[in-house]
């Protein structure tokens, strides 16, 4: 099998900040060399980032900060928190740590940790904080197969009952074979865990789909709804979409009829917002060999979408992030690929599918050291997180 990707990152593209007239730089709290960056937005309407720094000698640290208003527009990071450090963590440009902060003011986060020598052996690492991020608990795995195989691509997300709920890639069902990367199917999982770190619910959302993008999840008014790229056996490799209703997890259904048929991963995941009922996905396909960043819309909690639409500027590498505005429009952020480099880019589409001019955030390299860039709503401004030689950070007003 032809999976597309590499493994641990060792370097990081050159790229100084430079933001443009729209944007602010934002001095960032990663140091030299850190790299994996995710936001998230807490609900009382804060931004917290979190990444890796590299400590040396084979030591990682996960690390956290918070957006903090210094004065009328104008922001700064707090001072970094641990929230873990190891020496046997699968560190990768494309799968990820995250946080979250859950509605009871709790903390969430997840790592990657080997599990056997094999490349692509390793567990997901979840921690809890339940005093703002001073103290962590000891980490649990939420998947309990045992295998030395590849768990990864976590999106943690609150359930209903403010229990904490995380869906993932599970290659359980993968044995080894030629090479690192085995032979048989990813599927797709899901689990809640509950304040005391006891498991319920789980889960087998999807038996077969695409071994290395991304997953992403969002909370409706119906209920969560999951996204991520599927496989057929014909090798289809379109984003589904499944739904959590009345207790019952939905068949996976299509976003969009792309048809982009594909014998390896694009490792190019999808990425949802959800605000009441109103749903946006953001993805990348090259159905037809044309390289695209779509949208599509949903008012029925995902149920069903409109007709998508294109978002980006003739030459997209992908690495998309979406949010929704209160008008229901979305903002969409992606890296363009230019001759020279390339950019982040923000774009605003509104309810209609009508497009506003794209914005640049910062120029960025498009290699996969420079992974996938962030974005979040902080009130009314707009936060990014990139990386470069380090991990970046800036601010925008919302358009």
């Amino acid at each position: 099998m032809n999976r597309l990707r590499i493994g641990v990152v060792a370097s990081f593209l050159l790229f100084p900040i430079s933001v443009l007239a729209q944007t602010r730089e934002l001095p960032s709290p990663a140091g030299a060399g850190s790299g994996q960056p995710n936001l998230t937005v807490s609900p009382d309407g804060r931004a917290h980032l979190s990444w890796i720094e590299r400590l040396g000698e084979g030591r990682f640290s996960l690390r956290f900060a918070t957006l903090e208003k210094a004065a009328p527009e104008k922001y700064e990071w707090s001072a970094p928190r641990v929230i873990a450090e190891g020496s046997n963590w699968f560190v990768n440009w494309a799968d990820f740590p995250s946080m979250i902060a859950l509605p009871d003011g709790s903390l969430a986060a997840h790592w990657l940790v080997r599990s056997g020598t094999g490349t692509y052996a390793y567990d997901v690492n979840i921690s809890r904080s339940f005093d703002g991020g001073k103290t962590w608990s000891k980490p649990f795995v939420p998947h309990r197969d045992g295998t030395q195989t590849e768990h990864g691509f976590v999106s943690l997300f609150p359930a209903k009952d403010n229990s904490l709920a995380a869906v993932w890639l599970d290659g359980r069902e993968m044995k080894a074979g030629a090479g690192d990367h085995g032979h048989g199917n990813m599927t797709l999982r899901y689990a809640k865990i509950k304040r005391d770190g006891s498991m319920a619910d789980e889960a087998s959302l999807d038996a077969k789909v695409c071994e290395c993008c991304q997953t992403s999840a969002a909370m409706t008014a119906d209920g969560p709804v999951v996204v991520y790229r599927d496989r057929s056996d014909q090798e289809i490799r379109d984003i589904s979409v499944i739904r959590l209703k009345d207790g019952k997890w939905s068949q996976p259904r299509s976003v969009a009829q792309d048809g982009w048929q594909l014998n390896g991963c694009p490792v190019n995941g999808p990425a949802v917002a959800a605000s009441g009922r109103r749903v946006a996905v953001a993805w990348f396909t090259v159905a037809g060999g044309a390289p695209r960043v779509k949208l599509a819309f949903s008012d029925d909690a995902g149920e069903t979408f409109n007709e998508s639409v294109i978002v980006d500027d003739g030459a997209p590498v992908g690495r998309v992030d979406v949010l929704l505005l209160a008008d229901g429009s979305a903002m969409v952020c992606w890296l363009e690929k230019l001759s020279g480099g390339g950019e982040v880019r923000v774009r605003r589409v509104k309810p209609d599918g009508k497009r506003d001019q794209s914005i640049t955030v910062a120029p960025s390299g498009t290699a996969r050291s420079n992974g996938f860039p962030q974005m979040v709503r902080a009130g009314n401004t707009l936060v990014f997180a990139w990386t470069g030689a380090r991990v970046f950070t800036a601010t925008m007003p919302l358009p």
